[in-house]
């Protein structure tokens, strides 16, 4: 019997060329934890050990994670539970825990202790919670002074207790001292930058986001234009960066086409069939302007959802400028690997927030930001 050929797989409707790839280290998994924040940021850092001239790590996120549980419920109990108690944060929060309690490596703490391959935070987030919302209900009429000793037993039973010194080359260092001298982290070194119109530019604002928890009033806000010439000079200068935006969009796929695309189209004004239409060739995408980043905010069609790396700049056979990023869901099933290419439009009407060392900002805007 005639042997079958082999059906000829349809040609890649993108084919990119990386014009600027930063070094990284190899991309992990969240899994069912809503820890991203901290997955992008420690992968981010994790690159910046490499650019400063230290080796290749592989930090421990739960490490961190650990160490911000404790300081999110003293907030939300001050504020008498009217705070965000979620999962998620920001890269403020990797670098503020760094500063007070430095980092580890993951061998160190991988804050896994469920008796599972992967992360699951489902039942440890519940009891969390539960812990919080009862100190709240106050059946004693007083606040104790003992509840932190119960949250605080309940992250060490799913988490682990954090080390108090790590073996690092025969060395024996605090984790403060691994953050110093190994990994190298300067958490004063970075800056958070955003683009939104109903706070005036040129000045450091509260980016009024839920997992922004701590209020923090140091994001640098300016135009969108300029955000992205950050973005573009920190890539081209051997910079990657901490990428806070949407991915929520239907266009945006980590698992079948690797990518986040802009079309001309909104999804709601397309036809079944211009929806479930399979591509195969480059799409033509919006011009994105600063009225579109305001409205999409304010709309809320543009949230925070997730936080990524990037770590690289590409070109389409177009010759169309994609940020080239590092998502944390692991490589199974994922187009690319589990990285995703971003178009520039995308990036531009998308993107929330970004982190940057201040050395890879143009030095107009570290002057008007006296960084």
């Amino acid at each position: 019997m005639p042997v079958c050929a082999k059906k000829k797989a349809p040609p890649e409707p993108y084919t990119f060329k990386m014009i600027h790839e930063i070094p990284h280290t190899p991309v992990k998994n969240q899994y069912w934890t809503g820890t991203c924040w901290c997955f992008a940021t420690v992968s981010y850092l994790e690159s910046e050990t490499l650019r400063l001239g230290g080796p290749e790590l592989d930090l421990s996120e739960m490490y961190v994670v650990r160490h911000t549980y404790p300081r999110k419920a003293e907030n939300y109990v001050r504020l008498h539970g009217h705070a965000n108690f979620e999962q998620g944060g920001q890269s403020h929060d990797v670098l503020e825990q760094v500063a007070r309690y430095g980092i580890v490596p993951e061998a160190d703490y991988p804050g896994m202790r469920i008796n599972e391959k992967r992360h699951n935070h489902g039942e440890m987030v519940s009891i969390l919670q539960g812990v919080v919302d009862g100190v709240l209900k106050r059946r004693g009429r007083k606040v104790t002074p003992r509840w932190m000793e119960a949250l605080e037993a309940v992250l060490d039973v799913y988490l682990g207790t954090p080390p108090g010194t790590v073996d690092y080359n025969g060395e024996k260092l605090s984790p403060r001292e691994f953050a110093d001298k190994i990994a190298r982290i300067k958490p004063e070194d970075y800056v958070e930058f955003t683009s939104y119109t109903h706070h005036p530019f040129w000045k450091r604002i509260r980016l009024e986001i839920p997992d922004n928890w701590t209020y923090n009033d140091e994001y640098c806000n300016l135009p969108m234009d300029d955000l992205m010439r950050i973005v573009n000079h920190a890539l081209e200068n051997g910079h990657s960066i901490a990428w806070d935006g949407d991915v929520s969009e239907k266009f945006f796929s980590s698992r079948k086409t690797g990518l986040g695309l802009v079309p001309l189209k909104d999804w709601d004004d397309m036809t079944r069939k211009e929806r479930e239409k399979e591509l195969k060739e480059p799409m033509a995408e919006k011009e994105v302007t600063q009225a579109m980043r305001q409205e999409t905010f304010e709309n809320f069609t543009t949230t925070d959802d997730h936080l990524m790396h990037i770590v690289g700049l590409a070109k389409d056979q177009r010759g169309r400028v994609f940020y080239y990023t590092k998502n944390s869901g692991g490589t199974v099933d994922r187009k690319f690997g589990g990285y995703v290419y971003m178009s520039a439009p995308y990036v531009r009407l998308k993107t929330i927030c970004v982190m940057v060392h201040k050395n890879a900002v143009p030095r107009d805007i570290r002057d008007r930001f006296g960084l």
